[in-house]
């Protein structure tokens, strides 16, 4: 391998000691390559062996640990938004337990973030897997969701991504919201030895931007609404063999993550119809092209109700403009950049963008933001135990989303301007 460049996990079920040293030297030499004051890594490298030797597994500095962090962002194949990777704000809180003080960290972490709507991005820290002391978890995918009200007719209100959480919410006590389809969720988290508990979220914390749209009057009128912070916090944070299966995550959105995809999809609000019906189009049939003028006008109204809002959001054009920056910063510095074409370009009007027309080496480089096992029902009874192993293993399945992404969203979320 050379200096720099990290490779590909090549056995995704290693576990153990040895594993674990491996992929602690791996990245320890990146490290110590990108920050030439660091010096030489021999010392660390020893350090980090006979912790190993001792306990299973070692202990980042809190230098490795903001390195490995943002290294995982600029190694994320589906994440357009790459170009401000340095700009990731670490939050160290792995030694925070307890289900509340978790809770009251995330409040934190979405308050901070928000910064009054000009968004920044933020990577929040808890306490790693040890051998026979699994991590913490929110069983949350994002740490604010919209609820989704399963009806007896198997119709849901709100968002239908959000039905089972839900009912897991209400089955722990959670009363409910007051019934409308934009009805914040609690956090539910699962502490190192708590059972599952659930926490509402402050107003301080959650800064939601109405929807309405610069011409058409009816459309403020729909009473749509969207939270100005996509933290992601259901991914694992894998550094040099070591897992942090709780790091919530934010960006700032993208407009097409909203507007193309959690308000427009069928499985989602699916406003497209009301929208164009609205609109005097005929949905009659696909080719009259009524979801491509009624998506192009919800997206119009996105980015004019965060803009009036004074809330950070992109435009997929200008992000794709700064990932091909991205693109050519990285190769000056000798760095290949993987990427997933069918996540790099937009859910709309791909062709319009420069990211459109190129083919992108796919490799998925280390640290990494990774897939894990739900933690939704741990603790309960309701799911595999799997999902909270006493003994991290080494490797795992590489995230092939993006760390700054909406898990709902294709071609999403991005975290630029300083923030990312």
């Amino acid at each position: 391998m050379k200096p720099g460049e990290a490779r590909r996990f090549a056995d995704a079920t290693a576990v153990g000691p040895e594993a674990v040293r491996a992929l602690a030297e791996e990245f320890v030499t990146l490290h110590h390559h990108e920050n030439p004051g660091a010096g030489s890594p021999d010392r660390r490298l020893a350090e980090i062996s006979a912790e190993i030797s001792r306990t299973g597994t070692y202990t980042h500095t809190p230098q490795e640990l903001d390195f490995g962090a943002k290294v995982a962002w600029r190694n994320s194949i589906r994440c357009i938004g790459r170009l401000y990777w340095q700009s990731l704000i670490v939050r160290d809180r792995r030694h925070v337990e307890g289900a509340d003080r978790i809770a009251q960290e995330a409040v934190r972490h979405l308050q901070q973030a928000t910064n009054g709507g000009r968004i920044r991005p933020y990577l929040t820290v808890f306490a790693p897997d040890r051998p026979r002391r699994p991590a913490p978890r929110i069983w949350n995918d994002q740490l604010i969701r919209y609820a989704g009200y399963t009806r007896p007719d198997g119709s849901v209100l709100g968002d239908p991504v959000s039905a089972e959480l839900t009912a897991a919410a209400r089955n722990l006590g959670w009363p409910g919201g007051p019934g409308t389809p934009f009805d914040i969720l609690p956090l539910i988290v699962h502490g190192h030895d708590d059972k599952p508990q659930w926490f509402e979220l402050p107003e301080s914390a959650v800064l939601q931007v109405p929807i309405e749209h610069p011409e058409h009057g009816w459309f403020a009128r729909l009473g749509v609404r969207w939270y100005a912070v996509p933290a992601v916090s259901n991914m694992r944070l894998d550094i040099g063999g070591v897992r942090y299966p709780l790091a919530p995550f934010n960006g700032w959105y993208m407009g097409t993550e909203i507007g193309a995809r959690n308000l427009a999809d069928t499985d989602r609000y699916n406003l497209l119809p009301g929208i164009a019906r609205r609109l005097g189009l005929d949905t009659s049939r696909d080719r009259s092209l009524w979801k491509d003028r009624a998506l192009v006008e919800l997206n119009i109204a996105v980015l004019h109700s965060f803009e009036q809002a004074g809330v950070t959001i992109s435009d997929h054009h200008t992000e794709s403009r700064h990932f091909l920056a991205h693109l050519a910063r990285e190769e000056r510095a000798g760095r290949a950049v993987g990427a997933d074409w069918s996540w790099i370009v937009p859910p709309m009007s791909g062709a319009t963008t420069p990211v459109f027309h190129r083919y992108y080496d796919t490799e998925q480089r280390h640290p990494a933001f990774v897939y894990q096992p739900e933690a939704l029902g741990e603790g309960t009874g309701a799911c595999p135990q799997e999902a909270r192993q006493n003994l991290p293993d080494a490797a795992g399945d590489p995230a092939r989303t993006c760390p700054y992404d909406t898990a709902d969203s294709h071609g999403g979320a991005t975290p630029h301007d300083g923030q990312p």
